[in-house]
């Protein structure tokens, strides 16, 4: 039996069964208040799909590439031959690739999950008025999962964001998604169910560049679990609550090895989703706080005797926790007030700061407690990050923080120490005044003339308004060298 309908009918048969024997009014009653849910689902679902798209992922075309067609038979009930390759704006096309999207800007902004997209792909966006669209990527952040599209159009309905922080286990949810791509013609489909859990872990998966398989935020603790049914295709759809509020983002299915039943997965929408949208919405680039520590759980003996919070176990040098004098040894029992339990609860509330946010933590140090406040640096994101409105470049240089060098340089293994004495050079135009002085990417740069510079915001404050020759003192491991960036672009 379909377990919804299941459901559904065990909630009706407890409203009715409610009611004294005899009672005709009160079995009315009960019918009444099944009606009342049953009616405030259809209006939820009828207030919020005109926000949901069908997304239909293509990837570029290659010599062997198929499409499929979905084909209808002639007058006499003989099957047709297409006589044309099929095209994403027809609306028979059927995608090998598909997942949903959610409208959050009249102007054609769509919010989905970043694994929805990909390389070399073009993306569809098709809406409940049956309009296709064409859509470009504005900006995509593999640490949260999100992404934003954009498409030519002016008058689409924007869903309403409602306080995910408020959910509570048991309380109804529905979802509206294109599973299996059956809503490639704009008409999504609905489910429901209930809050399962919350602040729950993606499961982790390794992979080549990262052997823990954590390269989310939501690895570490931050989602929604739901026992509504997700399937394939239904990631970047949205989880409403019975006022129609969009509570979270659907992301992710987890099955057990051997097992069919798996379990739903939403991002929420709370502070930390709310300021990563409004970074993607404008094309930036979303940044996180970095502290620089190796944190270690603490034994079983330390948790039974009470003791709570988790153990540095290497201060990484350069970083903002040697800056800031964290030790080996501390241990760590609040960020901000909010009490750690765990390592992956100190990389979560340290995660979602934004960069040269103030952590304060709450430090046990040889047995007495102290406070540290620390100002973070920016976390080096893995994956492909994708930004369409970025900083102007300085006289054909790029500057980031220094521990962008992470992911300029994939081969590096470890932090080197001068992370901590400068800004470093992700792009240099070639042909620029930046790039005849010798500025190449990779390198760090310390001082503007003499001013000494360690963040991005520094060094565009320290080269503001000067016209002539500037010169920067690099620093490398063969040494320090001053070099000088004549005026021009």
């Amino acid at each position: 039996m379909n377990r919804h309908f299941h459901l559904h009918s065990i909630l009706m048969i407890g409203l009715l069964l409610a009611a004294p024997p005899m009672a005709a009014a009160q079995q009315i009653s009960g019918i009444q208040a099944a009606a009342a849910i049953e009616k405030t689902l259809v209006d939820v679902i009828a207030r919020a799909e005109k926000s949901v798209v069908a997304i239909a992922r293509v990837r570029k075309e290659r010599a062997d590439q198929t499409f499929d067609l979905e084909l209808r038979p002639d007058p006499f009930g003989r099957p047709t031959i297409a006589t044309a390759d099929p095209q994403p704006t027809d609306p028979d096309f059927v995608p090998n690739e598909y997942g949903t999207g959610v409208v959050i800007g009249s102007r054609g902004l769509i919010l989905t999950a970043y694994h929805v997209l990909g390389d070399d792909s073009e993306h569809y966006v098709r809406t409940q008025d049956r309009k296709i669209y064409r859509a470009r990527i504005k900006a995509a952040d593999p640490r949260s999962d999100l992404a934003v599209l954009e498409v030519d159009a002016i008058d689409m309905t924007p869903i309403t964001f409602g306080d995910a922080s408020k959910l509570k286990k048991g309380q109804i949810v529905v979802t509206l998604g294109n599973p299996y791509a059956i809503a490639r013609d704009g008409q999504v489909s609905a489910g429901w169910g209930i809050v399962a859990n919350l602040s729950r872990k993606a499961p982790p998966t390794p992979d080549g560049t990262d052997s823990t398989g954590k390269q989310t935020l939501h690895h570490f603790g931050t989602l929604i679990q739901t026992d509504a049914k997700l399937n394939l295709g239904t990631s970047g759809g949205p989880l409403l609550n019975l006022k129609g509020e969009m509570v979270g983002l659907t992301v992710a299915l987890a099955a057990t090895t051997g097992y069919e039943t798996s379990a739903g997965y939403a991002i929420p929408i709370d502070a930390t989703f709310r300021r990563v949208i409004d970074t993607l919405r404008d094309g930036r680039e979303v940044e996180y706080g970095l502290l620089g520590i190796q944190p270690a759980n603490l034994t079983a003996r330390e948790l039974l005797a009470g003791l709570h919070g988790i153990r540095v176990d290497r201060v990484v040098p350069g970083t903002p926790a040697e800056r800031y004098d964290l030790r080996p040894d501390d241990i760590v029992t609040a960020v901000d007030g909010t009490p750690i339990h765990e390592a992956d609860a100190l990389v979560l509330q340290v995660g979602k700061l934004p960069v040269e946010a103030v952590a304060r933590l709450s430090v046990i140090r040889d047995g007495r407690s102290r406070p540290i406040s620390v100002t973070l640096a920016k976390y080096p994101v893995r994956g492909k990050k994708i930004v369409t409105n970025r900083p102007q470049p300085w006289r054909g240089v790029q500057v980031d923080y220094a521990t962008a060098l992470v992911n300029v340089q994939p081969q590096q293994q470890s932090m080197p120490a001068a992370f901590d004495e400068g800004v470093a050079v992700i792009d240099v135009v070639e042909g620029s005044a930046a790039w005849d002085s010798g500025l190449r990417r990779g390198m760090l740069i310390s001082h503007v003339n003499r001013t000494s510079v360690r963040t991005p915001s520094q060094f565009r404050d320290a080269v503001a308004g000067r016209f002539g020759p500037v010169e920067l003192r690099t620093v490398s491991d063969e040494g320090n060298a001053t070099l000088t960036v004549a005026a021009g672009l």
